[in-house]
């Protein structure tokens, strides 16, 4: 284990000392905290500008903070102190708190002989098995979920609190017991790193294509991975495609509905779509196929029906390849949700609704 401290957790204090404000400042950039209580008061840690402070007593709390838990020395083991503070590191299984095992040469940077080689080879097979614990199997593929999240964080030039915390979503997402069935490990990657952007100050602009492009996984499996993490495990991240709706009304045809009917169809679909993803319905599929569920049910739920499911699945599959079978599935379920909403049928309620949010 290494006794170097250089990236020790750190707590930053919020006010500072007459002296140290007579000295130039320079301006230092820390990573925002994941945590929601504060170290010092147990107030509210709050997280604007990339930036994390408590509300109570305005300390600013970075992403590396002072573990004061029992060192060895306080816990009468034999060691150094020192060696009991390691950073924390979620892109890892077992958060970094290890011996890291070398390949090829010794600590001290000397080439290993063949025996030696050797030797460290069937320790570190060892160490990987005390690493993965009981459940090896499934940490492995958590540990390979980590490396993708590391991978196309990488390969985007994200940030490293951003990929810290897409790390945080995935493991979120291996404890609900999300992956299996068709949402594989490699989506959930793509998903979590999606939703850590759209939480964070980078630029979104058709950062979900670019997600996809590095990620193991088709398009539409990361969209809908990214909509699982956020309905099944709730997580406080916008949502990927918050214009979904209106996306699927400005693919159908001019003439598929006039010009006043469009418009309480979108409010209408707006609303089902809002308690599609508070139920969830589909939580496994995009949200764009959600979406044109959406625009169906508002259409059957006003009077005078004017669109078929087929025109609402082409008009869906302009984002995400939908099928018919998924618009009829969908938009049923989101009927019956908001029949158990509001206790009836009557559209006047999601509509009135729907612009009561959007104001």
């Amino acid at each position: 284990m290494s006794t170097t401290n250089a990236s020790a957790k750190t707590v930053l204090a919020a006010q500072t000392s007459n002296s140290d404000a007579q000295r130039p400042e320079r301006a230092v950039e820390h990573e925002p905290s994941a945590r929601a209580a504060c170290p010092e008061c147990e107030g509210q840690v709050v997280t604007e500008d990339e930036q994390s402070f408590c509300t109570d007593c305005g300390l600013v709390v970075a992403a590396e903070w002072v573990d004061r838990s029992p060192t060895l020395t306080d816990l009468g083991m034999i060691g150094n102190a020192e060696q009991s503070i390691e950073t924390v590191d979620p892109l890892r299984t077992d958060k970094g708190l290890h011996t890291k095992i070398g390949r090829n040469t010794d600590g001290h940077g000397n080439p290993l002989s063949d025996e030696q080689w050797e030797t460290v080879q069937r320790l570190r097979k060892w160490h990987k098995r005390m690493q993965f614990g009981r459940q090896r199997k499934r940490t492995k593929r958590l540990n390979e979920g980590l490396r993708d999240v590391e991978m196309i964080g990488g390969n985007l030039g994200l940030p490293e609190h951003v990929i810290r915390q897409a790390a945080r979503f995935l493991r979120r997402a291996s404890e609900a017991r999300l992956p299996g069935g068709r949402m594989a490990w490699e989506a959930l990657a793509g998903g979590a790193v999606l939703l850590a952007v759209r939480a964070s100050s980078v630029d979104r602009e058709k950062i979900d294509v670019a997600v996809a492009r590095y990620t193991k996984a088709p398009h539409e499996r990361v969209c809908a991975a990214g909509r699982k993490i956020r309905c099944k495990c709730g997580v406080d991240a916008p949502a990927i495609r918050p214009e979904a709706v209106m996306a699927v009304i400005e693919a159908l045809d001019d003439d598929a509905m006039p010009g006043a009917r469009a418009v309480r169809t979108w409010l209408l679909a707006h609303h089902l779509l809002a308690l599609g993803d508070a139920v969830p319905v589909g939580p496994g599929t995009p949200r764009s196929t959600v979406a044109g569920a959406s625009v169906y049910a508002a259409d059957r739920l006003l009077s005078e029906k004017h669109l078929t499911q087929s025109q609402v699945a082409t008009a869906a599959s302009a984002v995400v390849e939908t099928s018919q079978n998924r618009i009829a599935r969908y938009s049923r379920e989101l009927v019956d949700a908001y029949e158990a909403e509001h206790g009836t049928t009557e559209p006047g309620v999601g509509v009135e609704h729907a612009r009561d949010t959007l104001r």
